[in-house]
């Protein structure tokens, strides 16, 4: 039995939460939930984005899954998942992507971005300047090399044959400069893994006719950001791609998704994205096979359309997609 953090989160949390614990329970993961609040429920309610206790059972479990939260806008307020990336040094995000037939628009998607996830504009340094303002990059040679290591080493492990690095030094010389510098020095330690390296703008464009091409990409914070979402577009949306925040010690599993105010409450929500995160945990915490039987009954339901969301093109709703995953176990 292993001891989780449970956030629900904002606006659909709660809903398509209690779908993946049911379908989790019922596949016979071995999990003590625990719950706590995070996001604009427990500001609302606590006054806290990220209450201290909330903070705290992370520390303690290193282990957490997280529904979509809300960040309220206005000034002061930072990203809730930025906040917790730097609290806990989870300087990688894991985004795997592939495409279900019948569903996708692409057929032929099988891609892992491995995007840095504490640097670059993500650091939230802005300063006023006259006329304007202007954002601080930051690219530093550990955050490169800890990153670029991460895929190689993710590549090596799950027999992945390429790594492709996403840079635009052509412009940035010294910060992209640096990153791609990073990636020949530690590329070379892997001579059997192909090296391979596209400017970024080049890469969405090749991405969109060529996406059988590509194994893993590595990416700084921005890159990543934006890459990971153009993939997701191209096997049927965020609804359906998982994400992993990953440090040396805390591993925190989220939908990379919204939190979709407008359809709360509506019971139409699709679970997917968050069930998916959810076997990425049970892979990290050695439950793998647990994990396996579910991403099989995903994309039979899937691929088969069977009780599917409206998001996905179907009539179904939450709870009906939830015991068809269920039902083909």
């Amino acid at each position: 039995m292993t001891d989780v953090v449970l956030f629900e989160g904002d606006g659909i949390g709660p809903e398509i939460t209690k779908a993946v614990v049911e379908i989790l329970e019922a596949a016979g993961a071995q999990i003590k939930w625990h719950p706590y609040m995070i996001g604009q429920n427990a500001y609302e309610k606590l006054g806290e984005l990220i209450p201290a206790e909330s903070k705290e059972a992370i520390s303690k479990y290193k282990v957490a899954l997280k529904g979509p939260v809300t960040t309220p806008l206005g000034k002061g307020f930072k990203s809730v998942n930025v906040q917790l990336r730097l609290a806990y040094d989870l300087y990688t995000n894991l985004r795997p992507a592939s495409s279900y037939k019948g569903l996708s628009r692409f057929q032929n998607v099988d891609i892992v971005t491995v995007r840095e996830n504490t640097e670059d504009l993500y650091i939230g340094e802005e300063h006023e300047i006259e006329g304007g303002y202007e954002a601080i990059k930051r690219i530093t040679e550990k955050g490169s090399e800890r990153i670029i290591r991460y895929a190689f080493e993710y590549a090596k492990t799950h027999g992945r044959k390429k790594v492709t690095a996403i840079h635009k030094s052509n412009i940035l010389k010294n910060s992209d400069g640096l990153f791609i510098k990073v990636f020949d020095k530690v590329a070379a330690e892997y001579p059997t893994i192909e090296a391979d390296k596209k400017i970024v703008d080049n890469m969405c464009m090749q991405l969109v006719m060529y996406p059988e091409k590509y194994d893993v990409l590595v990416a700084p914070n921005l890159y990543g950001d934006i890459i990971s979402d153009l993939i997701a577009g191209l096997v049927g949306g965020l609804g359906l791609v998982p994400g992993a925040n990953l440090g040396k010690d805390v591993a925190i599993f989220e939908a990379v998704h919204g939190s979709a105010p407008d359809i709360a409450g509506k019971g139409v929500a699709d679970p997917i994205a968050m069930l998916m995160s959810a076997c990425m945990m049970l892979d990290h915490i050695g439950q793998g096979e647990v994990g396996d039987k579910i991403r099989a009954s995903i994309r039979k339901v899937l691929e088969n359309k069977i009780d599917v969301t409206p998001d996905l093109g179907g009539t179904g709703t939450t709870e009906s997609i939830t015991k068809a995953i269920i039902r083909n176990l």
